[in-house]
């Protein structure tokens, strides 16, 4: 009642459908079409000429497994949800009970403020305040920006606070070139190095990738190998960026994720545990600049000094 006062006043229309993503904001140029959510800032969609590249979700309904979604100020899984910054304990509420974990941060069901706009682009903001579990105060934009054969995504955060506060980045895509499951697609890695993890999927050391299932080096199809794994160790490509490509075993269409320099990390995802109309549909490629339960490891964790602003940047590249 109070909200439908409040849209009143505003000139609005209290009748308008309440969508689970709130609303649905369509970028594009040339072939290239993109949707990002009022709700998370998320990737609900990417089209290339009419096909998508996304294994998204309707405009009907929520993110389901994460897709699309913004992972700030944290990716991946926190164990336990506890960590120590500066000599002092925190506990994060637990959102994966079943692995007793604090997943993917802080802001994907909230909702972001519309910044700028064009045809080609948008950015989406909020104010992360500061709460239990996370005692700091971080001003975030996310950019999404179409350019000639690329969607470009920039993440930046600033600490507002007078402390120093721990921080990473990630945004969780589901891809697909179009095979009926991710078995026959090909894809190229270039990372020395992944996780090893325990069965709740914390890390418990890094190994090479030589002589195992996770090599993915050189362009290979996916086959029946299981992926929730985090990839490290990138080789980036000559123009300074690590590139993972996902390829029909045709050759077209190719996505390319490229990263620059933030984002020494990726994990990949199979979508083993998915039900069995999604069950390996498509492949999570998640850029991430820290590793899985960063916050308690250190490995690739940022530290954000008072009145700090840092900045990332990996795009969607489809040929």
């Amino acid at each position: 009642m109070f909200y439908d006062n409040a849209l009143k006043n505003s000139g609005k229309d209290e009748t308008s459908k309440v969508l689970p993503t709130g609303e649905q904001f369509e970028i594009s140029s040339g072939d290239l079409r993109a949707v990002i959510t009022e709700v998370g800032a998320t990737l609900r969609s990417f089209e290339v000429a009419g096909s998508e590249v996304l294994a998204g979700f309707g405009p009907e309904a929520m993110s389901d497994f994460s897709r699309g979604q913004v992972l700030l100020p944290w990716p991946n899984r926190i164990d336990h949800g506890r960590y120590e910054f500066m000599g002092k304990k925190h506990q994060l509420p637990i959102n994966e009970v079943e692995r007793d974990c604090a997943l993917h941060g802080l802001v994907r069901w909230l909702r972001w403020k519309l910044l700028s706009r064009d045809e080609s682009g948008i950015t989406l903001g909020m104010r992360l305040y500061p709460q239990e579990g996370y005692p700091f105060a971080l001003d975030l934009q996310v950019e999404y920006e179409i350019s000639p054969g690329a969607l470009s995504i920039r993440t930046t955060a600033e600490n507002l606070g007078s402390s120093p506060l721990p921080y990473g980045a990630s945004n969780h895509p589901y891809f697909t070139v179009g095979t009926p499951t991710v078995d026959t697609a090909l894809l190229r890695l270039p990372a020395e190095t992944y996780y090893e993890t325990d069965d709740r999927l914390i890390p418990t050391g890094r190994a090479s990738v030589a002589g195992t299932g996770y090599d993915f080096r050189e362009a290979r199809e996916v086959g029946t190998v299981k992926l929730d794994t985090c990839f490290t160790d990138l080789r980036p490509d000559e123009d300074g960026k690590a590139r993972v490509t996902l390829s029909h075993p045709g050759g077209s269409p190719e996505i390319g994720i490229s990263m620059d320099e933030h984002y020494s990390f990726v994990q990949v995802f199979t979508s083993d545990t998915l039900p069995q109309e999604k069950l390996r549909r498509a492949l999570a490629i998640e850029p991430m600049t820290c590793a899985p339960n960063a916050f308690n490891t250190g490995e690739g964790l940022i530290r954000l000094e008072p009145g700090q602003s840092f900045a990332s940047v990996w795009e969607i590249e489809v040929s």
